[in-house]
């Protein structure tokens, strides 16, 4: 059985977005949660796009493995969300993009916000605590 958290609908209501729970093993959930608070506790900034998020990153082997380990899980449970790992030259950023259908963004903050450091979401304007305690 696939369960499913309706999460959004597209304007022309054809198309909604929904996570798998079931998608991650019960056994590997834990394990997830702490490498969602491993990879966005050391954001830098936030940036918004027309749809989406991008997260500015350490520059850092350890948090590039840690991102890559965090797409690969969350594509299984969240396949609406699209994915981008972005490195740039002579030591620049590294960032990470997460976007989706229209709606996303609100999930997006839900999802992860609470794992960003309050001193980044307060200016991007997010809600605080949502990751907290999970």
């Amino acid at each position: 059985m696939l369960n499913t958290i309706p999460v959004g609908i597209m304007q022309d209501q054809r198309t909604h977005f929904a996570c798998d729970m079931m998608a991650i093993a019960p056994s590997e959930r834990a394990g997830h949660h702490a490498v969602i608070r491993d990879v966005f506790g050391v954001v830098k900034t936030i940036e918004e796009t027309p749809d989406g998020y991008t997260f500015c990153l350490p520059d850092d082997a350890a948090v590039i493995r840690k991102a890559a380990k965090f797409i690969s899980k969350e594509r299984l449970c969240c396949p609406f969300f699209g994915f981008a790992l972005t490195l740039e030259p002579e030591g620049g950023p590294l960032r990470l993009g997460l976007t989706g259908p229209e709606g996303v963004k609100p999930f997006i903050v839900a999802e992860i916000g609470g794992a960003v450091p309050d001193s980044i979401t307060r200016p991007a304007g997010w809600q605080e605590g949502f990751f907290r305690d999970r």
